[in-house]
């Protein structure tokens, strides 16, 4: 049984806790972080922490190139890792009371809270401390605003409860920040100019030069408060204003610092002074003003995203702390920006790209935003295809190969059995075409846009692949399915499928609208990619009725998750490498992840011989893992392996499932989430064309509802023990199919849940 650690305190709407685990920092800093979809931060103090901890704010699309550093560099290697970097510390508020520091590692505070508050997008932290003779109750409270993209909030307020204080308050701008991933350890920043302009102190820096020709990003922030400051300093990287209060017993202070960043991706580096005093001008200070504009934003968005549960407070939380996360880190408003698996809450994974947000996250944005979101994403892809053909190219291929991690459509990342042989992300890319299109019903950038991407992907797969000879049958060696756990395998039974698959698709729909298609695909070209996909090797095993994993997956010693010992748990931090190559065991859905894609394809027998098979082998250490279990497994009327799957992806990182959350929040990976309860729980399908459900009820929970957008409409889906209740809240009368039953939704359907 897999151990979880649980830091905080159950609450539907609320990470709570009334302890500061010291041992546990980092992990309740991933867990309080806060974002906008411009910047996040992970849950730092305001004030000087000496212990252990990560500090980390980060700005949507700054980056930088890292050189790679590797042991054995080989032919194809990136020349660079690209990576997000940690950017100006603006929180800072360095605190000391009649002359002694405030700092909560080597002081014990008395009663001390920590809250986010997920409905609003606020944290807060309260505790007590005695220091220099006086007992003080200090406030902090943020946000960072999503109606005001540029603007963080900070308010902190003093409470003298006994004795008398000289509170002061150091205020910084301060980039002196360094990545704890950096590859040789250096300062990726440099100051351009720093000064002070009618009340507001502003602080600008620029990424250092690197060697690869790649922009260097400028960064202008600018604070003011609400008291007038005593001194004003610079020093390298940084400028401050003190604050010194003389507060009386049962007095309290308070201090109220707004924060603007620009960067230039919006503003070029001699207008970016200009442009945080506009943006001052035009967005006001008066702190209360701006925190009811967040209230009332994050409303209207829990509005539509919030999925309601009934029965289960762990199982709320948890998806809403994931629907919030996503939200905090994506929302749509910047088709320059994709989904980093980690958002704006650590380093680990460079803050870049990766496959996820196509075979995870669109599903979700589809449903819970403006289709445009969608195409932003897609558009996002297009864009890049030159660069997706320079990779191929890296590699000696043709057509376009997809990066594995990438800010800018180059593959920036150097593990070589990860980014050259996982290269089944190239057929996700194309899947997201697909799921677009065939969710919104809107064909018109796959005929165009759609079709130049996928007619690229498609050449790189006729290329990858091989004849053999011996067996009449095209192959694909050397590669690694979505299974990590096993590299340089030949025919990943998913990596074939979903090649075969992107070569019929493309072909599909080149030959329906090649009249209106932007590119063309010769006949003979046409011919090839059809003899590959009628000869395309499936390893198939007829004694057990399974997809096999890949050529040599059962000359494994097989046997169930449930034999190891659980101190084994999870492998990657505790076998070396070499063993888990050499076992079993599945770092996540690998066939399963074919069959979720292409459930229309395969029978219900077929579905469970499959998940029978593979499902006590997988130990779920990817974060991507368990959603496709749990739809899985709900389809299967699997209901208590189904609830099982879906709180692990449900509580990931609130219980630290993988022991791995203290770098980070899996952001990627929280669609799981919703798609557990969605399309597992609920059943919704849309294939052929056509929306169907067949819901149940987790026999722990009295009922769910959320709500989707389908084609023009608005859609609310509650369903209790007993009912089904669908209503159209917006659009058109819809045909759907519910536990396949036809049906005309045009107002209100009450229908009986079938057990």
């Amino acid at each position: 049984m897999q151990q979880i650690q649980r830091l905080f305190d159950i609450d539907p709407w609320k990470i709570t806790t009334t302890t500061l685990d010291k041992e546990n920092r980092r992990l309740q800093e991933s867990l309080t972080s806060i974002g906008n979809g411009y910047m996040g931060m992970r849950g730092n103090f305001e004030e000087q922490y000496s212990g252990d901890h990560h500090l980390g704010t980060y700005l949507a699309g700054v980056w930088f190139p890292d050189k790679t550093r590797v042991g054995w560099w080989k032919n194809g290697y990136p020349e660079y890792f690209g990576k997000v970097i940690n950017a100006v510390n603006f929180l800072a508020m360095n605190i000391s009371v009649n002359g002694e520091q405030l700092d909560l590692a080597v002081i014990s505070p008395e009663d001390f809270s920590l809250e986010l508050d997920m409905e609003t997008g606020i944290l807060t932290r309260k505790f007590t401390v005695t220091l220099g003779g006086a007992t003080i109750r200090f406030t902090f409270e943020r946000f960072l605003s999503i109606v005001k993209k540029e603007l963080a909030a900070i308010q902190m307020s003093a409470q003298v409860l006994s004795g008398e204080a000289t509170i002061t308050v150091v205020s910084k701008l301060d980039n002196n920040v360094q990545n704890e991933d950096s590859n040789y350890d250096e300062m990726f920043w440099e100051e351009l100019n720093k000064g002070t302009t009618n009340e507001m102190s502003y602080l600008t820096t620029r990424t250092v030069a690197n060697p690869f020709g790649i922009e260097q990003f400028t960064v202008t922030s600018g604070m003011k408060h609400n008291v007038r400051p005593v001194t004003i300093e610079t020093s390298p990287l940084a400028i401050s204003h003190t604050f010194e209060f003389q507060v009386a017993e049962n007095e309290t202070i308070t201090l109220e610092k707004e924060v603007i960043i620009v960067t230039s991706r919006d503003f070029d580096e001699p207008k970016q002074v200009t442009a945080v005093a506009d943006l001052f001008a035009d967005y006001g200070t008066n702190y209360e003003q701006l925190r009811q504009e967040q209230v009332v934003a994050w409303r209207k968005r829990w509005d539509l995203a919030d999925v309601i549960i009934q029965g289960d407070d762990a199982a709320q939380q948890g998806i809403r702390f994931n629907l919030f996360q996503l939200f905090s880190t994506y929302y749509g408003d910047d088709a320059r920006l994709n989904i980093g698996p980690k958002g704006f809450t650590g380093e680990k994974y460079g803050g870049a790209t990766y496959w996820d947000t196509e075979a995870y996250a669109v599903p979700l944005y589809l449903a819970l935003a403006k289709p445009e979101v969608t195409k932003n994403l897609l558009t996002y892809r297009h864009n890049q295809l030159p660069q997706a053909q320079h990779n191929a190219r890296q590699q000696g291929l043709k057509g376009a190969l997809y990066p594995m991690v990438t800010f800018t459509g180059v593959e920036c990342h150097n593990e070589w059995e990860i980014t050259f042989e996982e290269i089944h992300r190239n057929g996700a890319i194309a899947y997201a075409i697909y799921n677009y299109t065939n969710y919104t019903g809107d064909t018109d950038y796959l005929k165009t846009k759609g079709l130049e991407v996928l007619v690229e992907i498609a050449r790189f797969w006729a290329d990858r692949v091989h004849y053999s000879k011996r067996n009449d049958a095209y192959m694909i060696h050397g590669v690694t399915g979505p299974n990590e756990y096993e590299n340089n395998v030949n025919n990943n039974w998913y990596t074939n499928t979903i090649a075969t698959w992107v070569l019929t698709y493309t072909l599909e729909n080149y030959m329906q609208f090649k009249d209106e298609a932007t590119i063309e695909i010769s006949e003979e070209e046409q011919a090839h990619w059809q003899e590959i996909i009628e000869k395309m090797y499936l390893p198939y095993d007829e004694e057990l009725g399974i997809f096999v994993q890949h050529d040599t997956f059962l000359d494994k010693d097989l046997y169930p998750a449930t034999d190891l010992d659980p101190t084994d748990l999870p492998l990657n931090q505790n076998w070396s490498w070499d063993r888990i190559l050499r076992s079993c065991f599945i770092k996540q859905a690998d066939v399963l992840q074919g069959i979720y894609f292409f459930g229309n394809q395969f029978t219900e027998e077929e579905k469970r011989r499959n998940f029978e098979f593979y499902e006590p082998m997988t130990v779920h250490e990817s974060s991507l893992s368990p959603s496709v279990h749990a739809i899985l497994a709900a389809e299967l009327g699997l209901e208590e392996k189904a609830t099982e799957m879906y709180a692990r992806t449900a509580r990931l990182d609130l219980d630290n499932y993988n022991n791995d959350t203290e770098d980070g929040l899996h952001i990627t990976s929280m669609t799981g989430s919703w798609l557990g309860i969605v399309q597992g729980f609920a059943q919704m399908k849309t294939f052929d064309n056509t929306l169907s459900f067949a819901p149940f009820v987790p026999k722990d929970w009295e009922a769910y509802a959320f709500h989707i957008n389908y084609r023009g409409r608005l859609l609310s889906v509650s369903v209790t023990q007993a009912d089904v209740t669908l209503t159209l809240l917006e659009g058109q009368p819809l045909a759907i199919t519910v536990y396949q039953d036809n049906y005309l939704l045009e107002d209100t359907l009450v229908i009986p849940v079938k057990h």
